[in-house]
Parts: C-alpha cells; sequence; structure tokens
C-alpha cells in the first residue's frame, strides 16, 4: 500500500514526460568591488537634506563638545589613500580580466560550441549543460559551472530555482529539430579575482549592456531577467 503511494509522486517530480531537451546555464556574476558613483542630481539632493537638517540639530554644551573631541587624540596619523576606480584593465579594455568595470556587475561569456547551435560553429553562450540523470537541475548547473572553472570553493548559486527560462528553437534546421527549455540559474563570485577558464575557445567578463551586445536576439528578455 505505501509503495503505491510513493511511485505517483515520483513520477510527478520529474522535470519532462517526453524527449524534451532541458538545459541548465549559469549567469556567473561578480558583484561590485567599489561604491558606484552617486548621481549628480542625488548628490545634491543628499546635500540639501543635510543642511536642512543642520538647522534643527540638537546644540550641545561647548564643555560637553571640548571633551569629546579631546577623546582618542594621539601621536599617530593615519595617511589614508584610496585606490583608483579606474584599473588597468578599464584602460586597456580587457574583458578577460576581472579587475574591470569595479563598481559594476560583471558576467561570463563562453565562446565554444553549445547545445542548439549549428555543428561546429562555436557561439557566445552562458556556461551549461544539458540535463541528464542529476538529481536537480540545480545540481546541473553546478556540474556544468564546476566543468568551466574546475572548483565551486569560490562561488555562491544563489537559491535552488532557476531565475528564468526561455523556450529556444535550435537554428540548424528547425523543420528537423525540437525546441528545448534553458533554464538560468545565478552564481556569484565569492572572494576571487581570477580564474582558470577551461573547455572554450574564448572567454569574457562582461557588463550588463555589454552583455546585451552578445545576444541582439535574447536583449529584451535577458534586459528584464537581469535587474541589475
Amino acid at each position: 500500500m505505501r509503495m503505491s503511494l510513493i511511485r505517483p509522486l515520483l513520477a510527478r517530480r520529474g522535470f519532462s514526460t517526453s524527449t524534451e531537451k532541458l538545459v541548465a546555464s549559469v549567469l556567473f556574476e561578480r558583484l561590485p568591488v567599489v561604491i558606484p558613483k552617486v548621481d549628480p542630481v542625488v548628490y545634491a539632493f543628499q546635500e540639501f537634506s543635510f543642511r536642512w537638517r543642520q538647522q534643527f540639530q540638537r546644540r550641545y554644551p561647548d564643555e560637553f563638545l571640548d571633551k569629546s573631541n579631546a577623546r582618542g587624540k594621539g601621536d599617530y596619523q593615519i595617511d589614508y589613500v584610496p585606490a583608483p576606480r579606474i584599473t588597468e584593465a578599464d584602460k586597456t579594455n580587457d574583458r578577460k580580466s576581472l579587475q574591470r568595470a569595479l563598481d559594476r556587475r560583471l558576467y561570463l561569456l563562453l565562446f565554444g560550441d553549445t547545445y542548439g547551435a549549428p555543428s561546429g560553429k562555436p557561439v557566445w553562450h552562458f556556461p551549461e549543460k544539458v540535463y541528464e540523470s542529476e538529481e536537480t537541475m540545480r545540481k546541473c548547473a553546478e556540474t556544468a559551472l564546476k566543468s568551466i572553472i574546475g572548483d565551486l570553493s569560490h562561488t555562491y548559486f544563489v537559491g535552488n530555482a532557476p531565475m528564468g527560462h526561455m523556450v529556444v528553437q535550435p537554428t540548424e534546421d528547425p523543420s528537423k529539430s525540437t525546441p528545448f527549455k534553458r533554464f538560468f540559474f545565478k552564481s556569484q563570485v565569492i572572494a576571487k579575482n581570477k580564474f582558470n577558464i577551461g573547455k572554450c575557445e574564448d572567454f569574457v567578463w562582461v557588463t550588463k549592456d555589454e552583455l546585451l551586445e552578445y545576444f541582439p536576439e535574447q536583449a529584451e528578455y535577458l534586459n528584464k531577467m537581469i535587474l541589475s
């Protein structure tokens, strides 16, 4: 009796009941390293708000202020020099470096063979893998990224569910091929400045605006899916 109840549940848990192919793609991103520059309009408003609050702030006795200012005085002095926001990779437009666009998010793109593309013709794509026997699509996405960078110890997958999906029609002889579904998972770089990227002919780290240039046909969908 117990087995008869379990089998239908296992059957419903499957991702597909047909021969339809499923592909797990990974948006591997590096978060901003420095705080983005404040928009001039926002800065002007913040300056106005600060000066307005200064007019109505509480006034403390001078004796109290003199004592508080005397605290922490010593012979030491810290010379702080901020790091430059524009790096050498920015100046040379080195898209293979993670040390660029420090105030923006960067995404990893690969150039090579991928599922659904014409055979023998490399294209730009995200790290991805066709779902086979993995326990979940999330596990499939992890395998896809691991095959490219070799180790997941400096990565963090955001959630177990995909951030979006699309139905893709293979570009090679569409009349004889069936569409497949591509599920997108987000993963982030953790405490790493360089990865040894493998299993591809080329790769780039690009901002969202640059990324959309590589996918003109899917630009509208990707622009909505990637909120940054």
